[in-house]
């Protein structure tokens, strides 16, 4: 039986001998989000893993490249998902920082410094594969497949309930809302769900009694809150509850569930669908990531950042892991060349197994890595997996009907790429 902090393990790890010697100049990674403000639940939880990763890997001598040791330097900027904020941001990361490696939530807050980014050849890692373009060769998504790996909540559902039939759905109208919907809409199709009803509501929130009211007028089984931000997923259900809805709910995230509980009731949170497990589910234990302890990891975030735990607690932090293992094989930070190397090495191991490159029938580019992910639920109180749903899988089957829901709603690389052009005006990028 292990005994100690995971923090601990790892410092023991690294008095040890290594096998190759020497400290050369340390290796900057940007991480460019929002720290504050209402999408900080997305952006504060992923520094705080990213900490305990660099951390651990210094204490083991940093990375190895070349037969030298080189620490890892973590600088932040808190960008508060606004985009003039974002461009400052880029400017000290990159320009004052030397970062060779920026890590990013992506969305509204990407599209106006991804041209500066590209043109400086940096490697740039984005929760949101909807950012991706056959144009920006150097961004790529390789921890969170959002939104395509919410079709597995729903294929779940749609094979254990049979029974529910009829669906409403809500989002907010925004680079993370819009494809959102468009996924949901198309899980819900190949189903069989009907969508009885969609609202769609301003990024910054909504009367979330009246989004709801909206929603349950005819009569859904389910109710979806789509990827909402977490203050609008609580204010969301704390409505239903509030309305005397007694069906099935689902959403993206549910961060800080615990709180839910107090607000509403057990049994009311009692069956609760969503995509991000807590990493002490006994269903990881046997997964191969974060020095293959994802539960120790979980522990010690617990222990340094108690009552933080999100979606994103460890989502920057498998990114880092997936790039460590290509910057020590490559034997370089060159973003051509850690990209190689990534691409080379065929399936990758993603945080819940096996991963390979896809994209380009959405994306019009494969730098997402799809694999299996999982169905989470809340079963007495506690989130727990209850399957790993196959993405590729689905894909195969229904490919179709996502290219459809993307278009409809202007998501596709293309429609997004229209759109920056007519919006761009003199003054927006810099150099």
């Amino acid at each position: 039986m292990s005994t100690g902090s995971f923090a601990q393990r790892i410092a023991v790890r690294g008095t040890l001998a290594r096998l190759t010697t020497g400290v050369a100049d340390s290796i900057g990674i940007g991480f460019l989000a929002p720290l504050s403000g209402p999408v900080q639940s997305w952006g504060r939880p992923g520094l705080n893993g990213c900490e305990i990763w660099t951390e651990s890997v210094n204490r083991a001598g940093g990375l190895s490249i070349g037969g030298l040791r080189h620490p890892v330097r973590l600088v932040p900027f808190d960008c508060r998902y606004d985009a003039g904020l974002a461009l400052e941001g880029v400017r000290k990361l990159v320009q004052d920082s030397d970062v060779k490696l920026l890590l990013t939530l992506g969305g509204d807050t990407l599209s106006p410094v991804i041209d500066y980014l590209t043109d400086r050849k940096l490697l740039t890692a984005t929760l949101l594969p909807s950012d991706l373009s056959p144009d920006t060769p150097y961004l790529i998504a390789p921890s969170e497949s959002h939104p395509i790996y919410t079709v597995t909540g729903i294929d779940w559902l749609a094979r254990t309930r049979p029974d529910l039939k009829r669906i409403a759905l809500c989002a907010q109208t925004d680079a993370l809302g819009l494809p959102s919907l468009a996924t949901y809409r198309a899980a819900c199709a190949a189903a069989g769900i009907e969508v009885v009803r969609e609202i769609r509501y301003d990024p910054h929130g909504g009367d979330a009694g009246a989004i709801v009211a909206a929603m349950m007028a005819d009569a859904p089984d389910i109710l979806c809150w789509s990827t909402s931000y977490t203050p609008m997923v609580h204010a969301l259900t704390e409505a239903a509850y509030a309305a005397g809805f007694a069906g099935q709910l689902i959403s993206c995230t549910l961060d800080d569930y615990p709180r839910l509980f107090a607000r509403t009731s057990a049994d009311f949170m009692d069956g609760f669908v969503f995509q991000f497990p807590d990493f002490d589910d006994p269903a990881l234990a046997e997964k191969a990531f974060f020095f293959n302890r994802p539960k120790d990891f979980y522990d010690e975030y617990q222990r340094r950042f108690p009552g933080s735990w999100s979606a994103v607690s460890w989502e920057y932090a498998a990114i880092l892991d997936i790039w460590r293992t290509a910057v020590e094989h490559a034997g370089s930070v060159n973003s051509l060349s850690v990209l190689a190397a990534m691409k080379q090495s065929g399936a990758v191991m993603h945080a819940f197994g096996p991963a390979t490159w896809w994209g380009s029938e959405i994306f019009g580019v494969d730098n997402a890595l799809i694999g299996d992910w999982p169905v989470v639920q809340i079963r007495n109180a506690k989130a727990r997996i209850v399957e790993f749903g196959s993405i590729p899988a689905w894909l195969e089957r229904h490919g179709p009907l996502l290219r459809a829901q993307m278009v409809e709603l202007g998501q596709m690389w293309d429609q997004r790429q229209v759109r920056t052009l007519r919006n761009l005006t003199p003054g927006r990028q810099f150099g």
